[in-house]
């Protein structure tokens, strides 16, 4: 089967035999619990054609997370605007802001078109400020112990911190036949202080004839807006790892949880749906350097050829 007709079909499913639940946001969702695509990575690299997946925001946010860091300045260095609207809700809240009430700011903006220019415009102020105030970044920035933090620097009761990423790559050149390849996101301690707690939680890889293959276990899953990126990041992770260890790469297998469309994304989702795939790309990463040292610019898709991309909202 093509790598995108997986995602396809799981819309679909969706569309037709999920429950209409509600959801933290307060938007509503169609959702199913328990579904799982795979995708092989020898075929195609797995970005969707049938609307325009931005690579760059895919590329610089699983860099971010691979260096451990928890603070949006480097993505907004790299213009990089995904994790903007959970720490732009911390300063909003926050007895710091002093600007116009932006009370049920995620809505609201989207029917209100006065308070959608005072939004954009706190919002691209309170961008500047990351970028241009080390102590405002240090205090406004940080979205707490998140995924480069989980990945990276996992605390240890008894002091200092555990690496999950270096040991997995260490653990699959030493032990490739290991069924402890595990990487998890979801430390129970540190949900309550997330910005937003771990959506994708744990990954296990699992090496077989030369080949790395990566499982992610996903306990929530946004199916128009974000995972499509989850679907290329992990791809990418893997391809990462795979060239660090020595290996090929295998499949991709996505599992989920909460598997949902919100309810204001259905017009997109089936205009989507209307849509035919084409060839996927192909990655190329043109450098020799580590997967922690590694530059964005280095990482490419080759013969991406998507239509055009289709707007949603985001429930924050």
């Amino acid at each position: 089967m093509h790598n995108e007709q997986q995602y396809l079909d799981l819309l679909k499913y969706v569309l037709e035999n999920g429950h209409k639940k509600g959801d933290r946001t307060g938007t509503g969702t169609i959702s199913t619990f328990g579904y799982q695509m795979r995708f092989d990575l020898q075929e195609s690299f797995p970005l969707l054609t049938t609307k325009k997946v931005p690579f760059g925001l895919i590329k610089s946010e699983l860099l971010w997370f691979l260096h451990g860091d928890t603070n949006i300045r480097y993505l907004l260095e790299h213009k990089n605007h995904i994790w903007d609207e959970w720490a732009f809700k911390n300063y909003i809240e926050s007895s710091d802001y002093t600007g116009p009430d932006m009370t049920d700011f995620g809505r609201r903006s989207l029917v209100d078109d006065e308070f959608a220019k005072a939004y954009r415009i706190e919002k691209k102020k309170f961008d500047q400020a990351i970028l241009e105030d080390d102590e405002f970044a240090q205090k406004f920035g940080n979205l707490g112990d998140v995924y480069g933090a989980q990945w990276r620097h996992w605390q240890k009761r008894d002091g200092g911190f555990i690496d999950q990423i270096k040991n997995v790559i260490e653990q699959i050149k030493d032990n490739p036949n290991s069924r402890r390849l595990i990487v998890s996101a979801w430390n129970p301690e540190d949900v309550p202080t997330m910005a937003l707690p771990p959506c994708h939680t744990l990954f296990q890889f699992y090496v077989n004839d030369g080949k790395l293959s990566c499982q992610l276990y996903q306990r929530s899953g946004d199916l128009f807006l974000g995972v499509p990126f989850n679907i290329a990041s992990y791809a990418l992770l893997t391809h990462l790892i795979a060239r660090e260890t020595g290996l090929e790469v295998g499949e991709f297998i996505h599992t989920l949880g909460d598997a949902h469309i919100y309810s204001n994304h259905l017009k997109q989702v089936k205009e989507q749906l209307s849509r035919k795939p084409t060839a996927g790309p192909q990655l190329k990463i043109n450098s020799d350097e580590s997967i922690f040292d590694i530059d964005a610019g280095d990482i490419v898709v080759e013969n991406y050829n998507p239509q055009p991309a289709i707007k949603a909202p985001v429930a924050v």
